[in-house]
């Protein structure tokens, strides 16, 4: 059962059209797998319609779940002309075959027609990266792989992030995240997430600056890290 979701005033914001494309993005995934949160965004949208047609003529007022995410969709493809498109190929299998890629929200498995080769790499050990290309340029996109029972190093937040399991779980000091679970960290918001020991953990993340590792690690690493949107 999905325990962590987005605030009302996200889903708001969503729903205006006012949410920046990149966290739109992780809304809208996790609305497709979480009933609770697209009930609570329809009854916003008609608390919303209520109050626009007591205070203005009427008008055509569509701005609802399905509407919001039509946008998202129709961003996707207009963006489609800015991605390089990269050929797929032997040493490159889809990643649609695997497991972790076997159940994902119909938002996501858009997102990756327009990147059928992820290219992983490799930032602690059991933890990989794959950066997402998008066709904006203020916030990176990225899936992160955890492996079974792997702790990630302990970082700071320099910058929001927003993260949202797709395929296991994994926990930190404030509590276990499973699939759709969705997750902000603001700035100075310290973390050590560790998958599950029987399974790996796959996670759509959206960071707006470079993560900071602490203690004698950090100080060596971070002026190296940076984020790539793409």
């Amino acid at each position: 059962m999905i325990q962590h979701h987005p605030d009302n005033n996200m889903l708001l914001e969503y729903a205006s059209g006012s949410l920046n494309w990149a966290h739109s993005l992780v809304v809208s995934a996790h609305l497709q797998l979480c009933p609770k949160c697209a009930a609570q965004l329809k009854l916003l949208n008609s608390i919303g319609g209520a109050l626009l047609e007591s205070a203005v003529p009427p008008a055509n007022h569509t701005d609802d779940t399905e509407s919001a995410f039509s946008r998202l969709m129709g961003r996707i493809d207009t963006n489609e002309n800015v991605v390089d498109r990269v050929v797929e190929d032997a040493k490159n299998p889809s990643p649609s075959r695997e497991p972790v890629f076997s159940s994902l929200p119909p938002v996501v498995k858009k997102l990756m027609q327009r990147n059928p080769v992820l290219k992983w790499r490799r930032l602690s050990k059991g933890l990989r990266e794959a950066r997402l290309k998008t066709g904006q340029s203020r916030h990176e996109v990225a899936f992160h792989r955890i492996a079974p029972g792997n702790k990630v190093a302990e970082h700071d937040h320099r910058g929001k992030e927003i993260t949202m399991v797709l395929y296991g779980s994994f926990s930190d000091a404030d509590g276990v995240y499973s699939r759709g679970d969705f997750l902000v960290r603001e700035p100075g918001e310290v973390h050590r997430p560790t998958a599950t020991l029987d399974q790996e953990c796959l996670c759509l993340s959206v960071v707006e600056a470079p993560v900071a590792l602490t203690g004698f690690l950090g100080k060596l690493v971070n002026p190296f890290l940076s984020i790539k949107p793409q």
